[in-house]
């Protein structure tokens, strides 16, 4: 059976990692001199548990460094398999590069296919679900890495930010940075364009935010068959809202929400909530 592996940076939803057999590398969590691995000592609400309480360090994250890549793949494939592995945007992270690094290391007793989705969140989330269904309709290797190539530039993701302190402090987020702190009461709008977060527009109002994101997801896609992926933050009521929205909004094949990963909401910070369009047809 072909292996799927991706990243803690990407978000699936309930149930696929044991549905569609994806395996996932923990990226590095830090707050301060502790050094944590996601899900493994930290999970999503012992997280948020540690950021509530203010006299801790502000979190930064790292990537999984080339030997934890190794010792990840060894755990979880077998030699001679084939693996695809699908990460997070490699202009955002250095999580490509490791499984890169890892993969020419094994070359010889596994067969490593790192693949740059140059995106992330469930945007990836869905590449990976797709790669197991294609593997499970008798598709190739060949036929699943073209397919790959061919879609990664066809996902819209779009997000609202409901603050803009953990992107300036992340200063991982292009834009959305430290130029942005005196905007701090506004609610930015940001799309992933070209496997970069930039920000495109800036509301007042939280409810506004989300018609906006629905009214930008439409310019992107029309009228054209989606998967409609949605995430937050710790935001549950704000996701629920956008996915009922979406559902009117879209012509739809399947509606997923998830929570937001412990990498993704250091960099975008409690509250955003993002959708996801992915290509059906």
């Amino acid at each position: 059976m072909l292996g799927i592996a991706t990243d803690g940076a990407i978000d699936l939803a309930p149930g696929w990692e044991k549905e569609f057999d994806i395996r996932i590398v923990p990226i590095n969590v830090h707050f301060g001199e502790k050094t944590y691995i996601q899900n493994i000592d930290l999970d999503l609400e012992g997280f948020y548990r540690l950021v509530d309480d203010t006299s801790n360090p502000f979190p930064k994250t790292s990537q999984p460094s080339p030997h934890q890549f190794v010792e990840f793949y060894k755990k979880n494939f077998q030699p001679g398999d084939t693996v695809v592995s699908l990460h997070v945007t490699s202009k955002l992270s250095g999580t490509y590069a490791s499984a890169v690094a890892a993969a020419e290391e094994l070359k010889g007793v596994y067969n490593i296919i790192p693949f740059d989705s140059l995106g992330g969140s469930m945007g990836t989330g869905f590449m990976c679900r797709a790669v197991r269904l294609m593997e499970r309709a008798g598709k190739s290797v060949e036929d699943i890495l073209r397919y790959l190539e061919a879609v990664r530039s066809q996902v819209k993701i779009v997000l609202t930010l409901d603050t803009l302190e953990y992107a300036r402090r992340s200063g991982r987020v292009g834009t959305l940075s430290a130029a942005l702190a005196s905007l701090l009461n506004v609610k930015p709008i940001a799309s992933l364009q070209e496997g970069l977060i930039q920000m495109v527009e800036k509301v007042r109002t939280r409810k506004a935010a989300l018609e906006r994101v629905l009214a930008m997801g439409r310019e992107m896609v029309g009228d054209k068959p989606v998967h409609i992926g949605v995430m937050h933050a710790r935001d549950l009521e704000s996701g629920k809202t956008l996915l009922e929205a979406a559902k009117k909004n879209f012509n739809f094949k399947s509606a997923e929400m998830a929570d937001l990963s412990i990498s993704l909401a250091i960099n975008l910070g409690v509250g955003t909530v993002g959708l996801v369009l992915y290509p059906a047809e």
